[in-house]
């Protein structure tokens, strides 16, 4: 066991600390699609967007059996000790896993073997020095009535269902039970994006008190582990978030598609300052490297650890890892596309073969902005903003519309939003090492006089001129001072 893992985070007043009592900033990935299939990430449809409909194609396409051979060696090869030794290489320094409740309890209350992939996880995030976040994406009955969370009626029944309720206390409970001594244990993350959409106003105080009976029944079990609560309405809403539940805890936010500024956070910043809890941003990404560098500066520059959602997907310019759809996949992606068993199940076997990470394609771009590190380009609106008095850098250019940007297409030239500095003005860009050179891309570039000091690159504007962005590399440039 290395030296990480001599104790368990833990929150120490509105920051978190490690086993030793260092702070503690968490870098961070997410293994979505594992254990919780989501259709997008196999490039389907809204047909197939939930696991229990995924299941439900492969299983009519190839029957019972080989449908259960396909998702034994799904699991088996989709994430595997190869991925966890690039992921710690890359220098994250913790994973999210999504847990869906269908593989680790029946509605009877039986635990299943689903247990063993968390023990793998385990085993392997030891060795290569990554803590785990248990993540429970879905819940029994569902929290999200949403196919994130593999509800069975598209409701949020675990508010609705007591039998759901005490499942799901049930499975926290274990879970308590079975790592309550394990450090490489991060923490656990009690509901995913519990109470989206209309369901956020009429189940509230269902939801808080959910939370203080899993918070109960964890305690009684497990002291020392980290737990961490989640708002409602995909983890945005922190309206529930009055009172510290438990004095060893974080409070989690999402964030997709919005303007990568203090605005987008500043309800958060204001809720650890009330509560004096730490704040963790679960869950963001699938959107540009210019976004994605943007946003986690904001998140690191105000102390706030972040986990990149996710690994990998089919087909993507979004994630660090990007698998090829093996030929014919169209047919097994079109709801009522039928073909032949055997044709379906050699599609399906080069997929499983596709998605190991050996075959695998990498977006080192991704990677580049998450952590701010050469190659990069980086936009003028990427600038971090230290100014106590908010100011809105974006104001002018047409509404949040090119935030979404969840195919990480790059931003045609209409799109660019060049920043207007002014004389004497510095912008300043935070990177994670030193790079070999940089060049200011503007129509003036020799406007702009670009230097390294200490932690970042400072663009100072010696006459008004307009930046579009600073281009980073791993060699030296005719600007590079």
């Amino acid at each position: 066991m290395t030296h990480r893992f001599t104790g368990f985070v833990r929150a120490d007043g509105p920051r978190l600390v490690d086993g030793s009592g260092a702070p503690l900033l968490l870098r961070g990935v997410g293994l979505g699609n594992w254990l919780l299939a989501e259709g997008y990430m196999w490039k389907f449809g809204d047909e197939l967007s939930s696991a229990r409909q995924i299941e439900r194609r492969v299983q009519s396409l190839v029957g019972p059996d080989r449908a259960a051979e396909f998702w034994a060696r799904f699991r088996g090869t989709y994430i595997t000790e190869q991925d966890i030794a690039a992921i710690a290489g890359l220098g994250f320094d913790h994973v999210r896993l999504p847990l869906n409740s269908r593989g680790l309890v029946n509605d009877d209350g039986a635990f299943l073997g689903g247990f063993a992939h968390i023990d793998d996880l385990l085993r392997w995030c030891e060795t290569h020095g990554l803590w785990v976040l248990l993540d429970l994406h879905g819940a029994p009955g569902g929290q999200t009535g949403t196919n994130i969370d593999d509800s069975p009626n598209g409701k949020p029944e675990l508010f609705m269902d007591e039998r759901y309720r005490r499942l799901t206390i049930h499975l926290w409970e274990e879970i308590a039970r079975r790592y309550r001594d394990n450090p490489v244990v991060l923490g656990y993350d009690l509901l995913n994006e519990p109470l989206p959409n209309e369901w956020q106003h009429i189940y509230q105080a269902e939801l808080v008190a959910l939370y203080r009976d899993l918070t109960a029944a964890i305690r009684a079990i497990d002291p020392n582990h980290l737990i961490i609560y989640e708002g409602s309405h995909w983890a945005t809403n922190w309206s529930i978030f009055t009172e510290v539940l438990d004095p060893n805890s974080a409070l989690q936010f999402h964030r997709y598609w919005c303007p990568p500024d203090r605005s987008s956070i500043q309800e958060y910043l204001d809720v650890r300052d009330r509560l004096g809890l730490p704040i963790y941003m679960g869950e963001g990404g699938e959107n540009t490297p210019e976004w994605i560098y943007t946003a986690h500066r904001l998140y690191e520059q105000h102390e706030i650890g972040w986990n990149f959602w996710p690994w990998k997907k089919l087909d993507t310019l979004t994630s660090p890892v990007s698998a090829e759809p093996p030929r014919g996949w169209e047919l097994i992606a079109g709801p009522r596309a039928s073909m032949e068993p055997d044709r379906a199940w050699a599609i399906l076997q080069d997929f499983l073969d596709a998605v190991t990470l050996p075959a695998c394609g990498r977006r080192p771009e991704v990677v580049n902005a998450v952590f701010g590190r050469a190659p990069l380009r980086i936009p003028a609106w990427g600038f971090i903003d230290e100014s106590p008095l908010f100011r809105d850098r974006f104001a002018g250019f047409g509404g949040n519309g090119i935030w979404h940007r969840s195919s990480g297409r790059p931003y045609a030239e209409a799109e660019l939003m060049p920043m207007t500095v002014h004389t004497g003005e510095e912008l300043h860009f935070p990177l994670d090492i030193r790079p070999c050179g940089w060049q200011a891309d503007a129509d003036e570039p020799d406007a702009f006089e670009i230097s390294w000091r200490q932690d970042r690159l400072v663009a100072r504007a010696t006459r008004t001129a307009r930046l579009r962005a600073l281009n980073v590399t791993v060699t030296e440039s005719k600007q590079e001072s």
